[in-house]
């Protein structure tokens, strides 16, 4: 028997909170940006009325502007973003367990064992979509389908408050029409190589020669065709079951460029610093470490090496920044600073090297605590004392949309 898969989308979510908590807004154009102080004056989300303009997420503020006057622009209040995200999955777990997060706006739900409680697949997304409408004043476009790549797609065809059903009769009529770009896994970089393949569409995906996509993409290859055909078979995971996490990583663009080594140094002690801090929290080190560094022109470059596995911020620090040195040819925008290669902490230590706990770990653990206990600004570096183009980045910001 087939499974039922539902792919939940909440629409314009950000600016769709926004109206929620401010009903003024609604019936305006309007988009949620960063702060241009902060050189982050870039569209977030934007509504529907927005979006008719052309304006997209991305865009500069003065671009979207351009596009459609009278635009208003609100500065994002994640906490209530993530506020909204947490209720409206409590919900969803009301009709499954079977529950898994994609963001902070999107789910798959398995709703195979639940039909004879809650009804078909179409009826059960129906009866989500006028909840969360109801009860929260969002809509919700979601995809219904026998796996999650066709369900993931199903809820991008018709925005906003829609079901659409993918099933094994219509999927080739529906689905593989569509640019190959819209399927999972299908990236800017895979769509040019599939292009140069002559291979456009997700029909011409699923038509291929899997030797072919095999030589060019390795096991990827493999696994773009039968999501094609509709063979994938990836299940969706319980509520509350982690995602394994295989890297860990973080990025900033600093408040004006970066144009000397000392400041460069300062900016990736900083971002090792947050990237330790997380991998402490989840037991594990890394033994891998890259630096990806974004221009002033936004051109970009990236530079990988191997480290003794490692988890505090003075061992990423020079390891990134060795890196970062033969990089930064000419003023800089963006740094992201990632540990990849992860082993839990307790393997590492025990299994591979038998390394006991050193004094930076030590005092690095106690710092968690401190921070934990009083707040992440109890301590901070007296590297980064008077360093004016770091601003406070806080986790919230990693939830940012996905393309659409």
């Amino acid at each position: 028997m087939d499974r039922i898969i539902l792919h939940c989308d909440l629409n314009n979510f950000y600016a769709s909170v926004e109206c929620a908590l401010n009903p003024e807004l609604k019936g305006i154009p309007l988009a949620v940006a960063g702060s241009k102080e902060n050189r982050h004056g870039v569209v977030l989300a934007k509504n529907e009325l927005a979006k008719s303009y052309g304006v997209r997420t991305g865009d500069v503020i003065w671009q979207a502007e351009q596009k459609c006057p009278g635009l208003r622009v609100v500065t994002p209040h994640f906490d209530h973003y993530m506020k909204y995200s947490d209720a409206i999955f409590e919900l969803y777990t009301h009709y499954t367990d079977m529950v898994e997060p994609f963001g902070s706006d999107e789910c798959w739900l398995d709703v195979t064992g639940c039909t004879r409680l809650f009804g078909s697949g179409k009826d059960i997304a129906d009866t989500i979509r006028e909840r969360v409408k109801r009860e929260f004043g969002l809509t919700l476009s979601v995809g219904v389908s026998f796996n999650k790549v066709f369900a993931k797609l199903g809820s991008d065809l018709k925005k906003p408050d829609a079901t659409t059903v993918i099933s094994r009769d219509n999927f080739k009529s529906l689905i593989w029409p569509l640019p190959a770009a819209d399927m999972l896994m299908v990236g800017r970089k895979t769509s040019d190589k599939l292009k140069r393949l002559n291979i456009f569409t997700i029909g011409d995906l699923a038509a291929a020669s899997e030797e072919l996509l095999v030589g060019h993409f390795g096991v990827n290859g493999k696994h773009l065709i039968m999501s094609a055909r509709g063979e994938d078979k990836e299940s969706v995971r319980k509520a509350h079951i982690a995602r394994e996490i295989k890297s860990v990583g973080h990025g900033m663009t600093a408040v004006r460029d970066i144009t000397t080594l000392e400041d460069g140094e300062a900016l990736i002690f900083y971002l090792a610093d947050l990237v330790a801090t997380r991998m402490r929290k989840y037991k594990v080190k890394g033994s891998g470490v890259s630096v990806h560094v974004r221009f002033a022109d936004l051109t970009g470059v990236s530079k990988q090496t191997t480290v003794t596995p490692l988890n505090t911020s003075d061992k990423i620090t020079e390891a990134a920044f060795g890196l970062y040195k033969t990089l930064a040819t000419k003023p800089v925008r963006t740094i992201t600073v990632t540990v990849f290669n992860l082993s839990s902490e307790e393997f590492v230590q025990t299994s591979m090297f038998d390394v006991v706990d050193t004094k930076s770990e030590r005092l690095e653990k106690a710092i968690d605590k401190i921070r934990a206990k009083y707040g992440k600004n109890t301590i901070n570096r007296a590297a980064l004392i008077e360093r004016d183009f770091i601003y406070d980045k806080t986790d919230s910001e990693d939830f940012l949309p996905f393309k659409r």
